[in-house]
């Protein structure tokens, strides 16, 4: 897709040669000091599905908050308490800021503005706004957000405000949410300026010398470039932290497995072993379904002597909201065997709002405990709750209402000496309803009935709890074993990277038909769900652990078709923006792109479970699809693929060598289910097209990115499948000259997409790395794609759109698409069958 691209690439061009010779410089420097200590990009450590979904995004978990793979704030805070002395181990303390200037999110406001070009001098307090419109903030395009609504190419803005005393403000910040291009003024004094947009509220330190007692005036600029348009604005006094400063933890090292993350930490004469598990086991869909991960502490004395120790988890309520402001209910209970926090917002606007950059503000976050380890739960304002637990002055109340409020909890461990004590914690997610498919309501796959409750799953789990653990080991030791016996250390260690992050992109549920759907979400390039070139990509990791989740990717596209929703006679880019799956919101058809991407994937699957029954179930559709292929897909027009991120192209190669192998997987999927005629029919066309495109798609030493252009190239990662399904349509030499080409053309990070620009994505390397004709050349492309993991400056989930040379992200982040990692796991196995 190319809309939500369209302003990251547009920032990087802004940068210019300078500041991309600054960057390098800078992450060179930052590299050689840390590169050996990273592990990740970032650190996982509750993923379910993209609604419940809190990373560290620092390679030290106590260096910051941790977060919702958008970047907002979803705070786990974790301190040990050891012979009276507290150290922070998990997550940082949020900063606590006192309003000076209300965001429309605080309280309504109004503001003075114009989209005609004022005259000079407009930022400055004494500027008379004559023929100024008065306006309700927030400003922007979208009625649902925007109380004022702005949709020219320039708006310029201007607020009054008192000020009582300046000099009591402790720390001043310029609390801004804007889209795009924006200039801020304080008092006439320009304090801030950017190129580019924010998903979210920022906080930037301002000199508090600019205020006044009296009157004062902020005033902005905004353009817009493309895409969305915001504003809403404020100010804020950073607080000063009261009491002795908690010490931090030591962090000894980290290591991360398919289903766990594990810190080892020392807090003084107590080492801490800290375990997040997320047990997503593709074999068991009870439990991958189960929206409930463990946080594990196992403590034991590093002096040989005995130390009383107590472990304190506050988790913040913000998991549960939309916006901070939104306000919340928290309550602490018990069932039979735990002990329970409960918070959900007030509102509870179930399935109301669809959107990329979204957080969930429905359904009610959990955590709970054994009540036979004799936990102490309390609620309490977030920014007092490392001060309660430092001085034992928690509360009895059962219930509380506002925002930004804490569920906390004290675990004590007693005396503890050189024999290791383990307790845990459950974080648990009840949706209510977790998608809307064409218009009906559906509630998450562990609760298709209407009769379970979260409060079974959160016992289900605890009494579970050594089982699952002992499962999540096992597994994870033998997806390592896998993936080091098929593409080494490196490739290894990427495969474990991508596993939970692609799963956590997808949520489960039953159709109304009674179809298992494993619905991703685009994150962070659209928000679209079910999108058919984000499953293509992501397919191998189903492939190889469960096809029928993979099944349950595709279902919903041919359903759309099939039900005369979608009347198009090739497949649908997507079922909707996340989590409504009513029909396409995606404004361009990719007709080549989604119908090979189908037909493959089909095909796959029937390789796979030697079964064609799916494809026949489909079979009208399919041959639609295929039809399509052949009369248009062998040299196409004009028209999207996924990745136009540099302009629409006609005639592209690649897209070409899917609609060649989709016309071939057809043929083999009518061999399986008995239509000879039928398979050789469209074997044959297939097979004469191979000819045909190595005479067009020729440019010497390589094969062309289009066939009108010889002297462009691109990756033909499509390729994979002819080699992974054994349809043997194109001669070894392609490969052989790709690879070769492909070898003289790897940047630090890896190999770019195509010739016209210095970025890539990193799946498709790994494709393309897997039909290397040897050991030597598949480690040299998976080289530097392992070096962008632990040495990118974009410290956000696996990224897999950035530039070959700097490392950093062009967009993208926390996409399932990072599951066709294990395409070359995949083919290995193939080879077996």
């Amino acid at each position: 897709m190319i809309k939500p691209f369209q302003k990251s690439i547009r920032e990087m061009n802004n940068l210019g040669k300078i500041g991309i010779c600054c960057i390098v410089a800078c992450m060179t420097t930052f590299l050689e000091g840390y590169a050996q200590e990273r592990k990740a990009p970032a650190y996982p450590l509750i993923t379910h599905n993209p609604n419940f979904s809190i990373w560290s995004m620092t390679d030290q978990l106590n260096a910051s908050t941790t977060k919702h793979w958008t970047d907002a704030d979803h705070s786990l805070l974790g301190l040990i308490n050891v012979d009276g002395h507290v150290y922070r181990f998990l997550g940082k303390e949020e900063p606590n800021y006192k309003v000076i200037l209300p965001t429309a999110e605080d309280k309504s406001y109004t503001v003075e503005y114009t989209e005609s070009q004022p005259q000079k001098d407009w930022q400055l307090p004494s500027y008379k706004t004559l023929n100024w419109k008065s306006g309700v903030a927030p400003i922007g395009d979208d009625e649902k957000q925007a109380k004022t609504l702005w949709k020219s190419d320039d708006i310029w803005v201007r607020r009054a405000f008192d000020i009582v005393d300046p000099k009591r403000i402790n720390e001043l910040f310029l609390k801004l949410n804007h889209d795009d291009n924006v200039e801020v003024y304080l008092n006439g004094k320009k304090i801030y300026e950017k190129v580019g947009w924010t998903n979210n509220f920022q906080y930037l330190p301002i000199d508090k010398a600019n205020l006044k007692a009296g009157q004062n005036s902020i005033a902005i600029h905004l353009k817009n470039t493309a895409g969305g348009r915001y504003l809403d604005f404020g100010l804020v006094d950073r607080l000063s932290e009261n009491g002795p400063k908690v010490q931090t933890a030591q962090q000894k090292d980290v290591e991360i497995t398919a289903t766990r993350t594990i810190y080892n930490f020392q807090a003084g004469q107590v080492d801490l072993k800290l375990t997040f598990t997320s047990p997503l086991l593709m074999d068991d869909l009870n439990l991958l379904s189960r929206p409930v991960s463990y946080i594990t502490y196992q403590v034991k004395a590093n002096d040989g002597k005995q130390h009383a120790v107590k472990v304190f988890l506050s988790a913040s309520t913000n998991i549960a909201v939309y916006k901070p402001s939104q306000e919340v209910i928290a309550e602490k209970y018990e069932t039979e065997k735990l002990a329970v926090l409960k918070t959900g917002t007030v509102a509870q606007p179930i399935l109301q709002k669809a959107a990329d950059d979204m957080r969930i503000d429905w359904g009610y976050f959990y955590v709970a405990s054994p009540k036979g380890d004799n936990v102490q739960q309390f609620i309490g304002p977030m920014a007092s709750a490392v001060d309660a637990f430092r001085k034992g002055t928690t509360t009895s109340a059962k219930q509380a209402k506002g925002s930004s409020l804490a569920l906390n909890t004290v675990i004590p461990f007693g005396n503890v000496g050189n024999q290791a004590k383990e307790r845990f914690v459950e974080l648990g997610y009840d949706e209510i309803y977790a998608i809307q498919y064409f218009k009906n309501n559906l509630r998450p796959w562990w609760n298709n009935s209407g009769k379970e409750t979260i409060e079974n799953q959160l016992s289900l789990a605890a009494a579970e709890y050594r089982q699952v653990m002992d499962k999540c080991v096992s597994f994870d030791k033998s997806v390592y074993a896998d993936a080091l016996q098929s593409g080494g250390k490196e490739y290894a260690h990427l495969s474990v990277l991508a596993y939970r992050q692609s799963i956590a992109a997808h949520t489960l549920v039953k159709s109304p038909q009674h179809e298992l759907l494993w619905l991703s979400k685009e994150n962070n390039s659209g928000g679209f769900i079910n999108t058919v070139d984000v499953t293509y990509p992501s397919a191998p990791l189903y492939l190889i652990y469960n096809p029928e989740l993979l099944k349950g990717m595709l279902s919903g596209i041919f359903y759309f078709s099939e039900s005369g929703q979608y009347p198009y006679p090739w497949a649908a880019h997507d079922l909707g923006t996340y989590p409504l799956a009513n029909g396409q919101t995606y404004g361009e058809p990719m007709p080549v792109e989604e119908s090979g991407n189908m037909i493959i994937l089909t095909a796959a699957i029937a390789k796979v479970q030697n079964n064609g029954d799916y494809a026949k179930k489909h079979w009208k559709t399919l041959t639609t699809w295929v039809d399509y292929l052949v009369k248009d897909g062998f040299d196409p027009k004009t028209q999207l693929c996924t990745d136009d991120f540099a302009g629409h192209l006609a005639r592209n190669a690649n897209l070409s060598v899917k609609a060649i192998v989709g016309i071939a997987c057809y043929a083999q999927l009518a061999e399986m289910i008995g239509e000879t005629a039928t398979a050789k029919k469209y074997r044959a066309i297939a097979a004469e097209m191979v000819p045909k495109w190595m005479e067009m798609a020729d440019a010497g030493d390589h094969y062309a990115l289009t066939f009108d252009d010889k002297n462009t190239w691109s990756q033909k990662y499509n390729l994979i499948w002819d080699k992974v399904l054994g349809l043997n349509l194109f001669p070894q030499k392609v490969y052989d000259s790709e690879i070769k080409y492909y070898l003289t053309k790897q940047n630090r990070f890896g190999i770019p997409l195509d010739s016209r620009k210095a970025y890539t994505k990193n799946d498709w390397i790994l494709w393309t790395a897997s039909f290397a004709p040897s050991k030597e050349a598949f480690d040299a492309l998976v080289k530097p794609v392992y070096n962008h993991a632990i040495q990118t400056g974009s410290r956000v989930p696996l990224n897999d759109f950035y530039d070959s040379t700097t490392g950093i992200r062009e967009n993208f982040k926390a996409r399932s698409v990072v599951g066709g990692f294990y395409m070359k796991l995949l083919a290995d196995k193939m080879k077996q069958k």
